[in-house]
């Protein structure tokens, strides 16, 4: 098994399983019907995008593994998703930024990633890119909507910004597997995406009217397995019932 490729695509897909395991949280709690449902269809999204991964990183793994395994019966530290998207449901302004931080970011990735010499990750990514194309749009106008409305929703998504800004550089950061995967002509070089993205993030919410934070210092360390204290219990609601019923099958 080539473990090069096999961790660039948990690099990749473990950034979805996790932020729609975070969205399917909101399930019924959204603020109003309508967006209820779009948060809800954003997630099932993001999860079958993580399910082609998978089934990919099962085949790859010469039957050691296979999809449910991957994504159930890992521990902790073996999860290569970014910390962005790992951050709790703080509020509707947090749900928001953290969905446009990462959108962005996708949309730019699986626009690179079509041209891979991968087929199946190319193919992945022509399949995804109409689907992240709308969750862009859906959290860029969100973001206007907020910033530019009420004291309290621009406060609040204000607030979102200035906390989450810190976890937006980690989207850049190459690990050893994604430089054998770059290399190879396989993988994305998402260091060169960084003025793209900043230059989109930037335009969005200058239009809505927020204040985009002077940070010198950012966090990172998700890429290698090094995750916040909220990862744990995301993963034990996420794991429950793989772990309580041991090879349960549906």
């Amino acid at each position: 098994m080539d473990n090069s490729l096999y961790n660039y695509i948990l690099g990749i897909s473990d950034n979805t399983l996790i932020l729609g395991q975070r969205l399917s949280e909101l399930c019924g709690h959204g603020p109003n019907l309508e967006t209820d449902i779009a948060c809800t269809n954003i997630a099932l999204d993001l999860l079958g995008q993580t399910r082609s991964y998978y089934q990919y990183v099962a085949k790859l793994s010469e039957g050691q593994s296979t999809e449910d395994d991957i994504a159930f019966l890992r521990t902790e530290r073996e999860y290569k998703n970014i910390l962005l998207v790992e951050q709790p449901n703080t509020n509707f302004g947090y749900v928001i930024i953290r969905q446009f931080f990462y959108d962005v970011f996708h949309l730019l990735l699986l626009r690179e990633l079509q041209n891979s010499k991968d087929e199946t990750l190319a193919a992945i990514a022509k399949k995804g890119i109409k689907e992240v194309s709308y969750h862009q749009r859906f959290s860029s106008d969100w973001v206007k909507r907020l910033g530019d409305g009420t004291k309290t929703s621009h406060n609040k998504i204000q607030e979102a910004v200035d906390d989450l800004w810190k976890f937006t550089d980690e989207l850049f950061y190459l690990t050893e597997d994604d430089k054998s995967a770059v290399i190879s002509g396989i993988g994305v070089d998402v260091s060169l995406l960084k003025s793209s993205y900043y230059q989109i993030v930037e335009e969005v919410l200058q239009e809505a009217t927020l204040t985009i934070p002077e940070l010198k210092w950012f966090r990172k360390g998700g890429k290698e397995g090094i995750h916040s204290e909220h990862m744990g219990y995301l993963l034990s609601d996420l794991q429950y019932m793989q772990r309580t019923y041991p090879n349960m099958k549906w």
